[in-house]
C-alpha cells in the first residue's frame, strides 16, 4: 500500500492501481523530444506487473506496530517482500521474458537504491535481515546472463529500459505520494532522453487539484489524461489490523482524474 497523511485522512493506493498508472504513462510516453520505450508491450506487461507481487499481502493489510498508521510499502515485513517479489519475477517471466528480465532487476534494485538512480530508497527494515536481502539480490543478479543471452539484449539497451521502468514507477509514485489536491513541485531525473544515452530531467509544476505541467513535455500534443483510484480513510484511531483492515475494505474506490499539460 502507498500511504499519504493528508492531515485528518489516509490517502491509500493499492500497489496494483498504482501499477495501471505506470502503465498508463508509459503506453504514452515519448514525442520528438523524448523517446518512446521499445519493446513496447514488454515494458507496458513491466510496468503493469511490477508490484503483482503487493496483491497477495494487501489482500490482509496491517497497520505499523511503532506508529499505528497504516503500514506503507517501505514498513512492509522484509522476509514477506523478498517472497512475493520471487513468485512475481517468475510468473511475468512465465509471460514476458523481457518484462520477467525488467521486474527482476526491479525487485533488486529496490535494496540497491535504483542502482544509482535514486540512492535514498530504502525499506525501513531491510537492514535488520541483511542477509536474507543479499541472498535475493545475488541470486536475481547471478541469472542476468543468461537472461540477457536467451533475448539477444544489447547491454546499454536493458539498462536504459530499467531506467525507464524505474521512471514510470516513480512518476506514478510522485502522483501517488504528494499533495496534488494543493499541489506539489517535483524534479525527476535522471530521465532516458534515448537509447543513446542520453539523460535529461524533468520539472513538475503544480496547476491545481491534481493538474500539473511537465517541462519537457514527455507526450504527444500539449495535454494527457491519466487516472488513479484511491481510497481515503478517516483517521479513526484503529485499536487492531481487524478494525482497520474491515474500514480500509469498506471505503469506496475514488478514481481520480490526473492533467499533465506542456508548459
Amino acid at each position: 500500500m502507498i500511504v499519504r497523511d493528508t492531515g485528518d485522512a489516509w490517502q491509500i493506493v493499492l500497489q496494483p492501481d498504482h501499477a495501471v498508472l505506470c502503465e498508463q504513462l508509459c503506453r504514452s510516453w515519448g514525442n520528438d523530444q523524448l523517446a518512446s520505450p521499445a519493446p513496447l508491450e514488454s515494458l507496458a506487461i513491466a510496468s503493469r506487473r511490477h508490484d503483482d507481487g503487493w496483491a497477495v499481502w494487501e489482500q490482509s493489510p496491517s497497520l505499523d506496530p511503532e506508529t499505528g498508521k497504516p503500514r506503507g510499502f517501505l514498513e512492509v515485513q522484509v522476509p514477506l517482500h523478498l517472497a512475493f517479489y520471487r513468485a512475481a519475477i517468475s510468473a511475468i517471466s512465465d509471460e514476458d521474458a523481457y518484462a520477467g528480465l525488467l521486474v527482476s532487476m526491479h525487485g533488486a534494485g529496490i535494496y540497491r537504491g535504483r542502482y544509482g538512480s535514486q540512492p535514498e530508497l530504502k525499506l525501513k527494515h531491510a537492514a535488520d535481515v541483511k542477509e536474507l536481502v543479499d541472498v535475493f539480490v545475488d541470486e536475481q543478479e547471478a541469472d542476468y546472463d543468461r537472461r540477457i543471452g536467451a533475448l539477444g539484449l544489447d547491454e546499454d539497451e536493458r539498462w536504459i529500459n530499467y531506467r525507464f521502468l524505474q521512471l514510470y514507477d516513480r512518476l506514478s509514485l510522485y502522483f501517488c505520494m504528494k499533495d496534488l489536491d494543493n499541489g506539489e513541485a517535483d524534479v525527476l531525473k535522471p530521465i532516458p532522453a534515448d537509447y543513446a544515452g542520453a539523460e535529461t530531467e524533468i520539472a513538475i509544476e503544480p496547476l491545481g487539484p491534481w493538474h500539473v505541467s511537465m517541462d519537457p513535455f514527455p507526450f504527444a500534443g500539449a495535454e494527457a489524461t491519466f487516472t488513479l483510484d484511491r481510497r481515503v480513510l478517516a483517521k479513526n484511531g484503529w485499536s487492531d489490523d481487524g478494525a482497520f483492515r474491515a474500514a480500509f475494505f469498506a471505503a469506496p474506490v475514488e478514481r481520480t482524474s490526473i492533467t499533465v499539460t506542456a508548459v
